[in-house]
């Protein structure tokens, strides 16, 4: 049996983001996959898929639930914002043997609360219909929100390997309370692995008492780690790799 870890990119990124934490991981031991999400392997800058507007969090969930099952042994999970999400949705099936949430995003039922966090909603508002086709994010909105712990040479490269999202992706995760698919629901009571959940203490586009309260439903099965000094890409951020570090030595021990 295999020591697997499957990181799990969040919202228009790609495999490209977890290129430090698969090379950490990969020095110490672990076989790591990197998969994409559904219609995020492609140019970033090329006209999106129209079934790319069709595509929810659960078919995320579904495909990442799939190509875990392909690997001889539960992997450890690594997912990023709403990854963790699908992280926690693939882990409730019985698929993982531990779960990493990197600023996971919230889930079902867990309301905004912060000023920053209303903006982004209403940036995607004043979109129109955006719910019903593939979105593409602003730089003027990721780089204060998401990068505000990268200098500007930094966010302006990593806004060029942004791709599109699926607006219906960001409806689910949004305004949650007006899908009745539940798309971004968790059976807590259904992870039976060990989580940790690790929250940049500076960011800004999710807020870090949502990985507390998420980290707090798993009981002594979850780990609550604030990073001090980090944002929301905390995988790219300068010192990265004391919070991988920090996130390897959890893997180890449980």
């Amino acid at each position: 049996m295999g020591k697997h870890v499957v990181l799990i990119h969040g919202a228009f990124a790609g495999p490209w983001c977890m290129d430090n934490y698969q090379r950490f991981f990969e020095e110490r031991g672990w076989t790591c996959h990197v998969p994409a999400l559904r219609f995020h392997d492609g140019d970033p800058k090329a006209e999106p898929d129209p079934a790319f507007a069709d595509t929810g969090i659960m078919d995320y969930s579904k495909d990442i639930a799939a190509f875990v099952k392909t690997l001889d042994s539960p992997p450890v999970i690594i997912g990023h914002a709403v990854a963790a999400i699908v992280a926690q949705q693939v882990a409730a099936q019985g698929l993982a043997r531990g779960l990493v949430l990197i600023n996971p995003n919230a889930t079902w039922g867990m309301l905004p609360e912060t000023d920053d966090e209303r903006a982004i909603a209403r940036a995607f508002m004043e979109q129109g219909p955006f719910w019903k086709a593939p979105v593409r994010v602003e730089f003027d909105l990721m780089a204060p929100f998401a990068w505000n712990r990268l200098d500007e040479k930094t966010q302006r490269e990593t806004f060029e390997k942004l791709g599109p999202e699926s607006g219906r992706v960001m409806f689910e995760m949004f305004f949650w309370m007006f899908d009745d698919n539940r798309a971004i629901a968790v059976d807590f009571d259904k992870v039976s692995c060990p989580v940790m959940v690790v929250c940049g203490k500076d960011d800004r586009a999710v807020r870090p008492a949502v990985g507390r309260q998420i980290a707090g439903r798993y009981g002594a099965k979850g780990t609550y780690h604030l990073a001090p000094d980090h944002a929301h890409f905390l995988f790219m951020e300068p010192g990265w790799e004391t919070v991988a570090g920090s996130v390897s030595d959890w893997m180890e021990k449980h």
